[in-house]
């Protein structure tokens, strides 16, 4: 008996010590992916998951769907829903207020001088003569979530943006990433800038002597399928709403995209190929950089840029957008598969979003009987800027006294109401008036004197988290549903930029490592992206983050 007890002693230690020894491991390994791969798709609303569902092959959107989870209700929390600001608070969990990308161009409120989100001057081009390489990340005044990545593995993680445009390359990236790279429109190549490098990667000058861009540039753009088949859009042939190519006589398939080729390779962007040269470059990134390979989890981050120039041209009701949305299903479905090939299914977490949705064209709204509008009162339209400052100069006798109507934002001249000794509240009340008074303008806004203002708490917030006092102007406007800059008419194709759910509802799908299947109806932010990679990651969250993590999408 004794010996029994003393073998079962013997044993129970055997099992305690053996049981430790795991619980020590498991503590002692940090469980990461290999890789996270960020995929954002430019002016993609939420409901293009769905409008095109059927018609999406099983392995593209369907299969993020199917094997990941969906946050079905993911809003962007600020105005004006645009591209640089899209990717910024993707990234870092903030909103303009914090992160200071106010636009993807902002008045500079202390200078007066015209901003571009990535601009900077103290860097050169890489790989162009041209000036397209003249970025940085320096105007993000805030960290993303791939530099806490850089940070918490001590700058061995691996990060690189690649985008179309620099600002969805770039802004991602973050400040620390170990590359980011963009499309040349003067050279048809990737490029980059002293900001991370001085001259381009072997593998990077080989893939643009491949010249895949003008591969693309030698074919007509015809739909991927019949095209009576596309019963999700309106008549090929739609002048009133559709844009043409400006060497076509009307904007119907097949599209001659050699033709529309000019001395440059600008006509890529209006393009689905571009989209494939894009993902093609992502393939290329992750096999010459061996991202996923190293011990340390890397981040590649993409951005889809054809959709926007496509959207903007055509409108979100056309065959085009369509067509483009078909085409990029399958180019994600072969993208995932290349990921599953090089990193191991199940060994990579990526994520798919959008920096903003887009509205329906107002022509084509009206057309089918729902109040929209064109409101002409922006920058680019000369007579109400200058409409505005001549009822300014009657009361002050002071000229230019509104500086740009930009981002829905009246920006003063306070050089010239200094000089005069004006009174800036009084002309901001003239201005408050004068605007109220405009057909298609639902709310106009003094936004150093927001609190009172009688506007919907929901719209006031994004209003507050989308200004930045020292880039950002004195007067919001927010305009009537359906409604969007535009003179006349003959506006075709769209924009985006406002509150509403076109603009700002977007799609959010998680698929891969440490994530569940499933889909929640709950809502969610953009900012809440961020922090949820960061938790999945197991590392801190941005330092201007304002976002909570989605722990509904995580496995235990």
């Amino acid at each position: 008996m004794k010996i029994r007890n003393l073998l079962l002693l013997f044993l129970s230690s055997v099992f305690f010590l053996q049981a430790k020894a795991q619980r020590t491991k498991e503590v002692g390994t940090l469980p990461r992916p290999k890789l996270v791969v960020g995929l954002v798709v430019d002016q993609m609303r939420w409901d293009f998951l769905y409008r095109y569902f059927e018609r999406y092959n099983n392995n593209g959107f369907k299969r993020l769907l199917r094997e990941g989870f969906s946050c079905e209700n993911t809003y962007i929390p600020y105005v004006p829903s645009v591209t640089a600001i899209g990717h910024s608070t993707i990234y870092t969990g903030s909103v303009p207020s914090i992160h200071g990308i106010a636009g993807n161009d902002w008045y500079n409120q202390l200078t007066g001088k015209q901003t571009y989100c990535t601009e900077d001057s103290s860097v050169k081009s890489v790989g162009t003569s041209s000036r397209a390489g003249e970025m940085s990340p320096r105007n993000l005044l805030v960290t993303t979530v791939t530099d806490e990545l850089k940070l918490a593995t001590n700058f061995r993680s691996k990060v690189i943006g690649v985008a179309l445009k620099d600002r969805g390359g770039i802004l991602p990236a973050g400040h620390s990433a170990n590359a980011a790279y963009w499309f040349d429109d003067l050279t048809g190549n990737w490029i980059s800038s002293t900001y991370y490098m001085n001259d381009l990667p072997a593998w990077v000058k080989g893939f643009n002597n491949q010249r895949a861009v003008d591969r693309y540039l030698t074919q007509k753009w015809n739909t991927l399928y019949p095209i009576e088949t596309y019963k999700q859009s309106s008549p090929d042939n739609s002048p009133a709403y559709e844009g043409k190519y400006k060497k076509e006589d009307s904007p119907a398939f097949p599209h001659d995209i050699p033709a529309n080729k000019t001395s440059d390779w600008a006509a890529i962007r209006s393009t689905p190929f571009a989209n494939t040269l894009t993902l093609d470059f992502a393939k290329a990134i992750i096999k010459n950089e061996e991202m996923g390979k190293g011990a340390e989890t890397d981040f590649l981050a993409v951005s889809i840029s054809s959709t926007d120039y496509l959207g903007h041209q055509f409108g979100p009701n056309s065959v085009e957008v369509e067509d483009a949305y078909l085409r990029l299903d399958q180019d994600i479905a072969g993208f995932l598969t290349y990921l599953d090939q090089t990193i191991g299914k199940g060994q990579y977490t990526i994520f798919l979003s959008a920096d903003h949705g887009a509205a329906h064209n107002p022509m084509f709204l009206r057309d089918h009987n729902i109040p929209a509008g064109l409101w002409p009162g922006m920058s680019g339209v000369k007579t109400d800027l200058t409409e505005v400052n001549n009822i300014l100069e009657k009361k002050y006798k002071a000229g230019k006294i509104v500086r740009s109507i930009y981002n829905y934002q009246i920006n003063l001249n306070y050089d010239v109401i200094d000089k005069n000794n004006l009174d800036i509240d009084n002309i901001k009340k003239d201005l408050i008036s004068h605007y109220r008074k405009q057909e298609g303008i639902a709310y106009v806004v003094d936004l150093k004197n927001i609190g009172n203002a009688p506007v919907p708490e929901a719209i006031k917030t994004r209003i507050i988290n989308g200004y930045n006092e020292k880039r950002s102007g004195e007067i919001q406007l927010i305009l009537s549903p359906g409604w969007y800059q535009g003179a006349g008419t003959s506006v075709t194709g769209t924009t985006h930029g406002s509150w509403n759910p076109y603009d700002t509802h977007i799609p959010l799908v998680f698929m891969g490592w440490g994530i569940k299947q499933g889909r929640s109806s709950q809502q969610y932010f953009m900012t809440d992206i961020a922090p949820t990679l960061a938790a999945l990651l197991r590392i801190q969250e941005p330092n201007g983050n304002i976002g909570k993590s989605i722990q509904e999408v995580m496995l235990p």
